[in-house]
């Protein structure tokens, strides 16, 4: 969540916050900019009373952009802020480039602010930012609001009736009847199976596969290689297949007239890989099966704008499942723990430990699932030290003492 602590520190140093700039990330390849994915009006509006927000950098600092330097050093750049830094950091550090240049660039800066010992203002603040403030752009939330009317209101599905315009939706407020859906978030796409070092059952070949695509992307980086895969799944590191995050639905009491919304962006094996969750969920839905092409041809290939939708979507349901710890996990997390909203958090050592288990029954199975997680389903965690404000919203953003 760097925009909130971009603002917070904003705020520290009492200085005008220019709107980010979003680095590409080297997997998906996205080139989509903040103005791009949310409302930056709505989101300088709220905070107008507590910091400066420019859309742009001001023409008089032009001297001072990566461009205008390419490769050479430029004196405004603070490229060494630490981990977790402190307010203290920022003002003995970025305060005097500020004095001195009129400007500061601050690159790296994901998770470059210490989540503890700052002023309940600054965390309050940052509060505000993440629930309030961050809103998508129209066309995201358009998208969004149709999809969720349809998994409601079976219906209404219908295609569009323009590249650009969402078909004409009932107004379903205040309507009966209105059907209640879950979204499981399926994090299964190629980085994460290669990431994980994990054994998906795809013979020799898969191992080689992954092994190639792991070490081109991380060079050899990554600590779960050392490890068996049968360590790694006792310890909970590997994440959930379509076929067991199935299981696990299956054994909480979810059945085939549950109905599914898909929050995924590539699942690695394809439609193959999760025939077996679409046969034990016939309802399931994705963007693709609610929405026509013309429907999703702004957000086509983008995977931001993707997860956007994806996002909004998931706020809106009525119980939201990840199949797997990563950033959209936690944020959704922390964000459906401040709306008050069920959320299921699955236990991946267990699971991992009873997936190991070839002669497990069924009911023993389903007994050790749903005691497992009888205290995974949306109660409120207070947040420790060094732990996300973001992920663990309480009681930073939600006690008024």
């Amino acid at each position: 969540m760097g925009i909130c602590d971009a603002v917070a520190v904003a705020k520290i140093l009492n200085a005008t916050l220019v709107i980010p700039y979003l680095e590409v990330n080297p997997v998906w390849r996205d080139s989509s900019s903040f103005m791009d994915i949310f409302d930056v009006d709505h989101f300088i509006n709220v905070l107008k009373d507590d910091i400066s927000i420019v859309k742009e950098l001001p023409s008089d600092f032009s001297w001072s952009t990566r461009e205008y330097y390419a490769t050479a050093i430029r004196a405004t750049r603070v490229k060494t802020a630490p981990v977790h830094a402190s307010a203290n950091w920022y003002l003995e550090n970025v305060l005097p480039v500020l004095q001195s240049y009129g400007i500061a660039a601050i690159a790296p800066f994901s998770h470059r602010l210490t989540f503890d010992t700052l002023p309940m203002d600054i965390q309050r603040l940052r509060c505000k930012v993440n629930f309030q403030a961050l809103s998508f752009v129209p066309h995201i939330r358009a998208l969004g609001d149709a999809l969720i009317s349809r998994l409601r209101y079976p219906s209404s599905k219908s295609g569009a009736i323009g590249t650009n315009h969402l078909l004409e939706m009932p107004n379903v407020k205040g309507k009966q009847g209105a059907g209640k859906f879950v979204v499981l978030h399926l994090r299964f796409d190629k980085d994460m199976a290669a990431h994980s070092a994990c054994d998906f059952g795809g013979g020799k070949a898969e191992k080689l596969a992954l092994a190639k695509y792991r070490q081109v992307l991380w060079q050899g980086r990554v600590l779960n290689s050392q490890f068996t895969d049968k360590e790694l799944r006792s310890q909970g590191r590997c994440p959930l297949t379509p076929e067991e995050i199935g299981l696990l639905l299956a054994a909480l009491g979810f059945d085939n007239s549950t109905r599914l919304y898909l929050a995924s962006h590539k699942v690695y094996g394809g439609e193959a890989r999760i025939a077996n969750l679409r046969h034990l969920f016939p309802l399931m839905e994705d963007k693709k099966s609610l929405a026509s092409s013309e429907e999703r041809a702004q957000i086509k290939g983008k995977a931001s704008l993707l997860a956007a939708v994806d996002y909004y979507v998931s706020m809106h349901s009525g119980i939201f499942v990840s199949a797997s710890p990563g950033n959209m996990h936690n944020a959704l997390v922390g964000h459906r723990t401040y709306e008050n909203l069920k959320t299921i958090r699955p236990s991946m050592g267990l699971l991992g430990q009873l997936f190991l288990n070839k002669s497990i029954t069924w009911s023993d199975f389903q007994q050790s699932v749903v005691e497992g997680h009888e205290n995974r389903q949306g109660q409120i965690r207070f947040r420790k030290p060094k732990q996300s404000i973001y992920t663990y919203p309480a009681p930073d953003c939600m006690c008024q003492a």
